[in-house]
């Protein structure tokens, strides 16, 4: 065998066709043009009228789908984003993807307590700095809503945490364009100029229209201002089936691009080409308990719709979600839901996928959901790699070598092992492969046990490149003011 060199085939999910694809995107053009949204900003709705929409009714607008398929044409296909020390870490295009926390939980399981209490400042902190240890993780958000911050700033004091205890990508959350201006020049001096950071952005916007079919004021002061500093965002809606659109799954998701078609067209009439990531976001309304549901099949259904739509139409990033669970404490429906979705977004190739260690359906979060998460994500990740064939790997001469040998020869103890059992096989940390006699010696650690003592751990020892004192004092202006 000479020269064997086989390019490594990359398993891929596919969950609808090409004809399905159309169909739920004609639907969506449908909305725009006969039903219309209603627009509550008044400088987007003249911008809008002037473009070509029609204006009912004061607020309500119809918009023609040449709009919307124009806005798709000029957005970016690919977005790069970097870390906080200007390293390309997160490029947006294809198949790449990378995995994030979640925002806005009002809750957290306390990692040395273990009790579920209201968020604090701290928590958003130590949430970044477990992010900046995890191998898997790529990028932060919040993780929470903290209590003690003053809430017409709370957005602020969250991104200054991540900032001072992360060195990695952020997606930050505002509230209008007063705390995202604050957030852009805190993000400015991180990077040491607004040029800087043009050049290489560490974070994107998470922001949401508000289903079905309304868009407030701030959330288009947001829009508006990424779109003019060039900031990534992206603008997913309420749409979850049966709550803020249909309960069938296509029809929700029509409604759901139909939304998000209408952020993009005025993002980019506002700033042709500035990045932006196809984001409708479709999970359920549980029917038993009234709760959009974090766990569900559907949600990890529809996204992977969603990418193959992306694939088909759209051709721009896709922001999704993964690791994430209904349960309320880490047990065997977290382990399960978090894996569903974690290995359905990856083979999807969906790009930024965010929510990683959110529990009881967002409500709140826990630092061991965020490690067992990692761990499955690395998991994951061994598996849509796919299978590397090369004269190395089918090991013919190993093989001959060994059967060849004396009768106590092994696999084992051949050179050709040692050189490559790390990169051949998968090597977990948290997943116990212990005889029964070695786990009882060790104390009986459940999976939640291992989950909690790394976070602990990784808390008090990962060590993070601290900001220069020029930041940390600007920081400090900024929140004073």
């Amino acid at each position: 065998m000479q020269n064997l060199d086989i390019s490594t085939f990359k398993p891929r999910l596919k969950v609808i066709n090409k004809e399905q694809a159309w169909a739920i995107h004609s639907a969506a053009l449908e909305i725009l043009e006969k039903t219309g949204f209603k627009m509550e900003h008044k400088g987007v709705l003249e911008m809008l009228e002037g473009a070509g929409c029609t204006v009912e009714d004061k607020d309500w607008v119809t918009m023609p789908a040449w709009l919307a398929e124009e806005a798709i044409k000029t957005a970016p296909k690919q977005i790069n984003i970097y870390d906080q020390l200007g390293n390309k870490t997160m490029p947006l295009v294809e198949g790449n993807f990378f995995y994030g926390t979640g925002s806005d939980t009002i809750f957290t399981h306390d990692v040395d307590t273990w009790e579920r209490r209201r968020t604090v400042l701290k928590d958003i902190g130590n949430f970044a700095k477990l992010v900046d240890a995890l191998s898997n993780i790529d990028f932060s958000m919040s993780m929470g809503n903290p209590e003690d911050a003053p809430i017409e700033d709370i957005y602020v004091h969250a991104f200054a945490k991540m900032v001072q205890q992360s060195n990695k990508a952020i997606c930050f959350i505002a509230d209008s364009g007063r705390d995202i201006k604050k957030i852009y020049d805190l993000a400015c001096t991180v990077c040491g100029s607004e040029d800087a950071f043009q050049k290489k952005p560490f974070l994107l916007n998470y922001s949401e229209a508000i289903s079905p079919l309304k868009y407030p004021v701030n959330v288009m002061e947001k829009l508006i201002f990424c779109a003019e500093k060039k900031i990534p965002i992206c603008l997913p809606s309420g749409c979850n089936a049966g709550g803020g659109g249909p309960v069938t799954l296509a029809g929700a998701m029509a409604q759901g691009i139909a939304e998000n078609l209408i952020g993009l067209v005025i993002h980019q009439l506002t700033g042709k080409g500035s990045p932006f990531l196809f984001a409708p976001n479709v999970s359920v309304l549980d029917m038993k308990h009234t709760v959009i549901s974090y766990g569900c099949t559907e949600w990890s259904l529809t996204q992977a719709a969603l990418a193959d739509m992306r694939d088909e139409i759209y051709n721009i990033p896709i922001w999704s979600f993964a690791g994430s669970t209904d349960a309320k404490v880490i047990d065997a429906q977290a382990g399960a839901e978090g894996m569903l979705s974690i290995l359905t977004s990856m083979l999807s190739r969906c790009n930024v996928i965010h929510d990683v260690g959110y529990i009881e359906s967002g409500h709140t979060s826990s630092m061991e959901m965020l490690v067992m998460a990692d761990e499955l994500i690395g998991m994951s990740r061994y598996f849509t790699e796919g299978l590397d064939v090369n004269e190395n790997t089918l090991a013919i001469d190993v093989i001959d070598r060994v059967g060849k040998g004396p009768d106590n020869s092994m696999f084992l103890t051949d050179p050709h092992t040692f050189e490559n059992f790390k990169s051949a096989h998968f090597m977990p940390e948290l997943m116990d492969r212990a005889r029964y006699e070695f786990w009882e010696k060790q104390g009986k650690k459940d999976l939640f046990e291992k989950c909690n003592e790394k976070a602990r751990r990784l808390l008090s020892e990962h060590q993070i490149t601290p900001k220069s004192d020029e930041v940390a004092k600007h920081i400090n202006t900024i929140l004073a003011v």
